[in-house]
């Protein structure tokens, strides 16, 4: 996605209670069709209007029944984020009570997996229905912190009536996404909240440090499993007739044999024991290991793609899905690969380096960034795409699956997608 500028909810040198009154003028102005006497911001402006298609109920959002707590816990385990819960706790949890705020953490689809903090704080978020277990998704609750920042997929502050749910209007929050370093994957969301009068412009900037420290800490703990792979793959290879390599789940390469060196291959999300065919070496046998797998290429001739999904259904997590004669494989997206994959299924014809920069920067000048991009999805995606110009290859039939309320990748600042 790039860098994101972080915008804090309250301006500089503004008096907050003060900005407090025009924002609900303007939350006001905008449920009653009524002219704007000024305009939210863009990330609050887009969410409100998702919520105006979805006919949120700004009074009362929607139904949020609770995770019983065999749910919660279960959730609390798959969600990927209790490796670094004593990380985020030990950074925030002290800062939160002398602030009078509560840390909050979620899931991937908003749920409130952890809470903590103040207990006044908790005390006055219990009377909101902001608890462990529940939905806290813009489609549940309205425009928020976390559900907005899952949305957007970068750090978020919502303040004081920039919320959409009218309840909500006595509160501050700022969070900022969780993801798996791994494979960009959503984990889900690190979250500061209290009430309006505690707002300050540096919660922001704080809560998306904390949040890139837990993903170092993840990042660290993934190079560590991939050395121990890297000690059983080495004598193993060596036994290994023809080309092979062994990766990870994730698809990042801890040895390999006959082939030159890459980081990471495109594994299927589903990978299962035996043939596939993988973008970067086609026709493949997968071999199950200890925290990994070993990939042997079968040396036959590559059976060529016919058929491309790009999935973007959901606004959380986009999927290529590719088919041809030796099956079917499907991998999830990083947000930017998402959006210069439909840009190109817009443009079969093909896009230059500097027409992909004004369509996703809106600048023809970063031609470096498009070109690093495009390199490293046509080493994960082979034969799916080429260049000069970049295109889907000709003979490769591409549909577009779009959400059912027709907003393609609701996160994305591009030109070309927000068009």
């Amino acid at each position: 996605m790039g860098q994101v500028q972080l915008e804090a909810a309250v301006p500089v040198g503004a008096d907050p209670r003060r900005h407090a009154r025009v924002l609900a003028q303007v939350h006001e102005a905008a449920l009653s069709g009524e002219a704007l006497p000024s305009h939210p911001r863009a990330v609050i402006g887009a969410s409100w209007q998702r919520m105006r298609r979805l006919g949120l109920d700004p009074d009362r959002g929607a139904p949020v029944p609770l995770l019983v707590p065999e749910q919660l816990e279960a959730r609390r385990r798959e969600s990927g984020l209790a490796p670094v819960l004593p990380a985020l706790r030990g950074a925030l949890i002290g800062l939160a009570e002398q602030a009078a705020h509560i840390m909050v953490i979620s899931d991937a689809e908003g749920r409130v997996l952890w809470r903590d903090g103040s207990a006044a704080v908790r005390r006055r978020a219990d009377g909101l229905g902001f608890v462990e277990g529940v939905d806290w998704r813009e489609e549940s609750v309205g425009t928020n912190a976390i559900g907005t920042a899952l949305v957007a997929g970068h750090p978020v502050q919502v303040y004081s009536a920039e919320h959409y749910v009218r309840s909500q209007h006595d509160w501050t929050c700022a969070a900022a996404p969780l993801r798996d370093p791994r494979d960009g994957r959503l984990l889900g969301a690190v979250d500061l909240s209290g009430p309006a009068s505690t707002v300050h412009p540096t919660t922001l900037a704080l809560v998306d440090a904390v949040a890139k420290l837990a993903e170092a800490q993840l990042h660290t703990t993934h190079l560590s499993e991939l050395e121990r792979l890297r000690g059983l793959a080495s004598p193993l290879l060596a036994k290994v007739k023809g080309r092979a390599v062994i990766a990870d789940p994730h698809g990042w390469i801890a040895a390999s044999a006959g082939l030159a060196p890459v980081g990471r291959i495109a594994l299927p999300n589903d990978a299962t024991a035996g043939r596939t065919w993988l973008p970067t070496f086609g026709d493949c046998l997968l071999e199950p290991l200890p925290g990994g797998w070993l990939v042997r290429l079968t040396d036959e001739e590559d059976a060529p793609p016919t058929r491309v999904v790009l999935d973007l259904r959901s606004s959380r997590e986009s999927t290529l899905r590719v088919s041809g004669a030796a099956g079917t494989w499907s991998h999830r997206l990083s947000p930017r690969h998402a959006e210069m994959l439909y840009v190109l299924a817009r443009h079969r014809e093909g896009r230059s380096a500097s027409e992909l920069s004004l369509d996703l920067f809106g600048d023809a000048g970063r031609t470096v960034t498009v070109r690093a991009e495009m390199s490293r999805m046509r080493r994960h995606f082979g034969g799916i795409l080429l260049a000069r110009p970049y295109r889907f290859a000709d003979d490769v039939e591409v549909v577009v699956e779009r959400p059912a309320d027709g907003e393609v990748l609701p996160h994305s600042l591009a030109p070309a997608v927000r068009a």
